[in-house]
């Protein structure tokens, strides 16, 4: 199943409900004044994050949400009943943006954070509230406002405290299901992560999220491949762990893997390119020889750390900078 994770929906508040006309008619009162009560209001449009929403799967399909409307109102003053909200349960990281204009409207960004997004209609005056001293016995009332209506897109932005990026098979999705309860499917061929999924990595009583990413490619910034919808998520990650396949041994093509991702980071802007790095050298049990450290240095510039998510070299120090670096201050970029 395809990840969805952006979506356009319209959204409609409900409706006020109908003013009432009514008189009193009792056995002492045979013609009493007017007793119409008011309209109940319409129901609004909550939106509600939630940590167990990690797609808008559950919105496929259907584009459009009406909250309740209002219940007219009833004789002898009562007030018709409220309709009922209309409260959408999204993921944590939701951004929410105006359809036609593009602007954000409000973002999810805490765990059961609510929002109110659309105010339902007001309910209409019965007659009893027209009732005045030039007005004894009115026969009017009003029907109910509309609720406020929107058409909005939802865009999911995951919240990590580490991005793992890379190529295609450099290992991610191995090294995440080693250092979390994750469960990705991994496999050896291309974009097995056709969407993102978030580990939590714990260390002497301390969390990390770690979120495993599809792969890039050359052209990513372009829209190729899985393109900006792999780089968005990118964008709410504090650390970048890049995972560059070593089992070759050749410092040159280790380099040229890991330009390839740099470059299309580079290409999208420096809200990811300027987020800290750490170098990573996968699948080390695979080279004949120690991986070329030194020169994987001089040609990235980067000082890369070396693991093995299958025989576990090097994995508890690299969770110990992992930890280290996403504790860091962000900066001001």
């Amino acid at each position: 199943m395809p990840f969805l994770d952006e979506v356009e929906v319209q959204l409609f508040a409900g409706k006020g409900g109908l003013g009432c006309v009514s008189f009193a008619r009792e056995k002492h009162m045979p013609r009493g004044g007017p007793d119409g009560g008011n309209g109940g209001r319409g129901g609004d449009v909550l939106l509600v994050a939630r940590t167990s929403r990690n797609t808008f799967d559950e919105l496929k399909g259907k584009r459009h949400f009406r909250a309740g409307g209002g219940g007219p109102g009833e004789a002898n003053n009562r007030a018709g009943r409220s309709g009922e909200d209309l409260t959408l349960e999204l993921p944590v990281g939701t951004i929410v943006r105006d359809a036609a204009r593009g602007h954000v409207l409000v973002e999810l960004l805490e765990a059961d954070e609510s929002i109110l997004l659309l105010k339902g209609g007001r309910g209409g005056r019965g007659n009893h509230s027209f009732k005045g001293p030039d007005r004894q016995t009115p026969r009017i009332s009003e029907p109910g406002e509309d609720g406020a209506s929107r058409r909005v897109r939802l865009e999911l932005r995951l919240l990590a405290d580490a991005g793992l990026v890379g190529l295609p098979n450099a290992g991610k999705s191995t090294l995440l299901a080693r250092l979390s309860a994750a469960r990705p499917k991994i496999a050896h061929y291309p974009f097995t992560t056709l969407q993102p999924r978030i580990g939590v990595i714990e260390r002497d009583y301390e969390q990390l999220t770690l979120a495993d990413l599809p792969g890039l490619i050359e052209g990513a910034s372009g829209g190729k491949g899985l393109g900006h919808q792999f780089l968005k998520h990118v964008e709410r990650t504090r650390v970048l762990v890049h995972l560059v396949d070593a089992s070759s041994g050749d410092a040159e093509a280790i380099a040229a893997a890991w330009k390839t991702v740099r470059s299309e980071l580079e290409a999208y802007g420096e809200r990811i390119a300027g987020k800290p790095e750490l170098l990573v050298l996968s699948k080390s049990d695979l080279c004949l020889e120690p991986p070329p450290v030194a020169e994987v240095a001089r040609l990235t510039g980067c000082e890369p750390h070396v693991l093995s998510s299958h025989s576990g070299e090097g994995l508890e120090e690299f969770a110990q900078r992992l930890f280290a670096l996403a504790q860091q201050p962000e900066s001001a970029s």
